[in-house]
């Protein structure tokens, strides 16, 4: 969400906008509303459980983080690709860490059981001071830093980081339940992907060329929501959550099953650093150990017992060790 970023400098000196960057950006935006109308759709029962979390909704999930996180690389490239601009750089930091602190406090009030401890407003803040190290290395040096972070997050892992305060650097062996989880690995690896492909191929020529284009009238909607992309991003959920809720009011849903509330969050969480056989797996180890104990609806209260929580922190344990081995034993 890095929507005041993408300038360049004009030969008179004063920055000049690649309004191409910002359409793209909206067209993004775009994507993510429509993923996240159908995530409230199934929120509320509308969709069956699990719906966003497999196949194509998966796929168009991932494509959407990726396509912002290369964006924010792109963006910090054309921004700050020539001369940091400090203040800019700080004023926007804070704006997207600040947005990001008031995502966690949100969601830990309304999901407390799967709250946002690390999404994507988190991850472009910290991919964005990590970012600045590569301004001036060759585009090579990038797009291999790139390769190698992206390469980490998906080979290495332990258990040692599968605690709240640790899960955000994507070494988890077990993913935490989260509405959104974008770790440093491999995600910064997009971001350094997007910054690797500006240096290669947005040179200062183009680049003037670029911001001389000017898109057209229709595509203005676009522009504008990518010019403003934080805050579309901060309001738009909310609004349609609202309005999913308003229609719950006069239709009411079908009720899914704890059951399959359950499975539908677990692989919504897993899916974001685990392939679909471990998720598979994972979650109808964590689902049967719930059940068996009795505490299958107690973790879907506002504020989940103790034992229950206690639980299902053995079982993230127990289940990863059991779908590992099982897996393995399977030749995977």
């Amino acid at each position: 969400m890095d929507g005041k970023a993408n300038r360049v400098p004009d030969g008179d000196g004063r920055a000049g906008r690649i309004a191409l960057v910002d359409v793209l950006r909206g067209v993004a935006l775009v994507a993510m509303a429509i993923y996240h109308f159908t995530w409230d759709l199934e929120f509320f029962g509308y969709v069956a459980p699990g719906l966003t979390a497999l196949g194509g909704w998966k796929l168009f999930a991932r494509a959407i983080a990726s396509s912002f996180l290369l964006l924010a690389g792109v963006s910090l490239f054309l921004a700050h690709g020539e001369r940091l601009r400090r203040y800019a750089f700080i004023k926007r930091l804070a704006q997207v860490a600040g947005a990001a602190l008031a995502i966690t406090l949100a969601t830990r009030f309304a999901f407390p059981d799967s709250f946002i401890s690390f999404g994507i407003l988190h991850q472009i803040a910290f991919a964005s001071v990590v970012g600045l190290a590569f301004m001036r290395l060759p585009f090579w040096a990038t797009l291999g830093a790139a390769a190698a972070t992206i390469a980490a997050g998906q080979f290495v892992d332990s258990a040692a980081f599968d605690s709240r305060w640790l899960a955000w650097t994507g070494l988890v062996e077990h993913v935490p339940r989260s509405n959104d989880f974008v770790p440093v690995l491999p995600w910064t690896g997009v971001v350094l992907a997007g910054i690797g492909l500006a240096q290669a191929v947005l040179t200062p020529r183009m680049r003037q060329g670029l911001a001389a284009i000017r898109v057209p009238a229709f595509l203005g909607p676009l522009s504008f929501a990518g010019r403003h992309s934080l805050a579309v991003y901060l309001v738009h959920q909310p609004v349609l959550l609202a309005l999913v809720w308003l229609v719950a009011q006069i239709v009411t849903p079908t009720a899914a099953t704890p059951e399959a509330r359950f499975v539908a969050a677990c692989k919504n969480s897993c899916s974001a650093v685990r392939d679909d056989a471990f998720c598979d797996l994972y979650c109808a180890c964590a689902l049967d150990g719930l059940a068996r104990e009795g505490k299958l609806e107690a973790i879907f209260t506002p504020t989940p017992d103790a034992e229950a929580s206690a639980l299902m922190e053995k079982l993230s344990v127990d289940c990863t060790a059991e779908t590992k081995n099982v897996l393995e034993g399977a030749g995977q």
